[in-house]
Formats: C-alpha cells, structure tokens, sequence
C-alpha cells in the first residue's frame, strides 16, 4: 500500500467512526434507533468510507491540492474574508441553488437537474436523520392527537397528527419522489431524442443513476400506496424491494457518477482561487509583453507540471507556460518559418 491510499483510507476510517460516533450520541445509545433501519445504516457507514477514502485520494493530486490549498490560505486571510464570504454566498445562490450553468446550456436539462438535485437534497435531509435515530416522534402522555418531535433526545415541538402540518411532515417523502420522478423523466427523455448526447452516453455513467434515482422513488410510493389504500396489502416485500435498491444505490454511490455530488462544491474553491489571484499581479507574456494571466496562477501551473514530471522550459531558460495563449499559437507558425528561411540559405 502506498502513502496516498494509506492515508485515504485513514481518512475514510476516521469519517466513518466520526458518523457512528453522532449515531450513537444522537440516538442516545441507540435508545431510539430503530433496529429495523440497520442495513441502511450499515450501507451509508460503507458509502461514507468510500465518499471520503475517493476524495481523499483525488484531492492529494498536485492540481487539486494545489488548488486547495491556496483557496483556503487566501479565503483565510483576513483582508480577504468579506470579498471571500460575498463570493462564495453569490455562487452557492446562484450556481448550486438555481443552477444557473445548468440553465445556461440548456432549459429542459437545467430543469431536470434541479428537480432531481433538491428532491434528492430534501430526501436525504428527511431520511438520514430518521434513520441515524436523530429524530423521531412520539405521542403526548394524555393526548394521542399530538406528535411530539424528539430531536438528538430533546423535544423540538409538536404538531396535531391530523394537521396540514402533520400531512406534510409525514409524507415528505413522497413530495421528493414527485420531483426527482419528473426530473428523471426530462433526463431519461433528452438520453433517448438528443443525438449528440447519445453518441458519447454510457449505460453504468448516465442510465444507470436514472435508473437507481427511479426505483427507489417508485418502490416509496409503492409502499405508501400499500399502507394508505390496500391495507398493507404486498407490504413485505415492496419494502424489501425498496431497501434492494436504496441500499445498492448506498453501495455504488463512491464509485459511479454521483460522486461528483461531492466534488462540485470544490468548483467555489477553484473559482474563489481565481479571483484572488486576479486581483494580484498579471503574468506578461514573454514574448509580446502583454498581461495574460494572474502571475500567481501561471506560477502554481508551473510548479504542478514540475511535480507531474513535465518541463516545457525554454532555451532562452524562460518557460512555455510564460507565453500568452495567442504567441503560442503563433508559434509553430514562426518555426516553419524559421526552419524554411534556412534551408533557404543552404540552398
């Protein structure tokens, strides 16, 4: 085992002792953990240790840490706080809440995935909580009307069981599988009518999460159908059905496309990087003399490459990365030219 996987997989262990500790603090030693949910606690302790072991492993490339950490020491400093806070707040609204660069490609693909994006968010915000035993409900010694909310062992609140609140709060679910339902079906129908998309797709990258994002929709709706209008009537096994594919869902979450649920949000950093390092000193091109980039940015490229095991020096001991994108286009051009002129003169 090399240095990187070993301290991925440190990282990996210690989130997932972390989350079992919260589990077993939040459910006040598992006094109201439902022993029911097990397997969906063990499969999200797994995706948990997968999650952080695969992203521990892709953030110690150069590229990424260096990124990382200069996000970091610049968004740290002082000076930089307010600027780094109205940033990172404009693009939280804007680029993750709205997803307005899913927008700008396309309507119907940015309204697919900001349907499925906030069903899943809502989803995961009502399950994981009940499932940890972090929150649960109980009834009002002497008032069976009311639900008492026991959040972490501490009442939170209560609500009549028959309110529009109590209706919501207990069919949240089933509002999530709505809206990732219709969202998946605006992905499924730009696979299936766009051809360009279709050319480069693949099954296990952009059928397969559709798929697991609909079963597990299906199958809770399936289950609230059984106990709301048939009596129980298939209870069994749909339940079993639905615990098949949240849990395979679980499972597959560190190596599929859904992990990048969990790289995106490092976009803040690497666009907080960029504003930083422009405010600062301009890279001048070598050859023209024009500023081209912030100095600080071609300056960590050149340190990356040179840890990645690429040197485009110069022999005039400048670097290629000192040249501005449109001298270098120009410059295959002028070494023909070059090369031409002296086979010229040998002629």
């Amino acid at each position: 085992m090399n240095r990187e996987k070993f301290i991925a997989g440190a990282w990996g262990l210690a989130a997932m002792a972390l989350l079992s500790a919260l589990i077993l603090a939040g459910s006040r030693r598992l006094a109201h953990f439902d022993a029911a949910l097990v397997c969906y606690t063990f499969a999200t302790l797994f995706a948990t240790f997968g999650i952080v072991y695969r992203y521990a492993m892709w953030l110690q490339r150069p590229p990424t840490w260096m990124i990382w950490r200069r996000s970091w020491r610049e968004f740290l400093r002082p000076r930089n706080w307010t600027r780094g806070a109205l940033h990172i707040g404009r693009r939280l609204a804007g680029e993750f809440a709205l997803n307005r660069f899913i927008f700008r490609r396309d309507l119907k693909r940015g309204a697919a995935h900001l349907l499925i994006m906030w069903g899943c968010l809502a989803a995961a915000a009502i399950t994981f909580p009940l499932v940890f035993g972090w929150v649960h409900f109980d009834t009002l010694p002497g008032d069976l009307t009311r639900y008492e909310v026991i959040l972490f062992g501490f009442p939170a609140g209560s609500f009549p069981i028959e309110s529009f609140a109590g209706f919501l709060t207990f069919h949240g679910l089933v509002w999530c599988s709505f809206l990732v339902i219709a969202g998946v079906m605006l992905a499924m129908a730009r696979r299936l009518r766009d051809h360009g998309a279709a050319a480069v797709q693949l099954f296990s990258e952009d059928f397969m999460p559709l798929i697991l994002l609909f079963a597990i929709s299906v199958t809770g709706l399936m289950l609230t159908a059984s106990y709301t209008w048939m009596k129980g009537y298939a209870y069994d096994f749909l339940a079993i059905l639905h615990a098949v594919t949240v849990i395979f869902t679980l499972l597959w979450l560190p190596f599929g496309k859904f992990f990048h649920i969990f790289q995106r949000p490092a976009q803040i950093g690497a666009s907080l990087y960029r504003e930083f390092a422009a405010a600062d000193a301009l890279a001048k091109c070598a050859r023209c003399g024009e500023p081209f980039a912030p100095l600080q940015q071609v300056r960590d490229l050149i340190e990356v490459e040179a840890r990645l095991g690429y040197r485009y020096t110069l022999p005039n001991a400048g670097h290629y990365q000192d040249i501005c994108p449109r001298c270098r286009r120009l410059l295959p051009a002028l070494a023909q030219g070059a090369l031409r002129a002296a086979a010229r003169e040998k002629d």
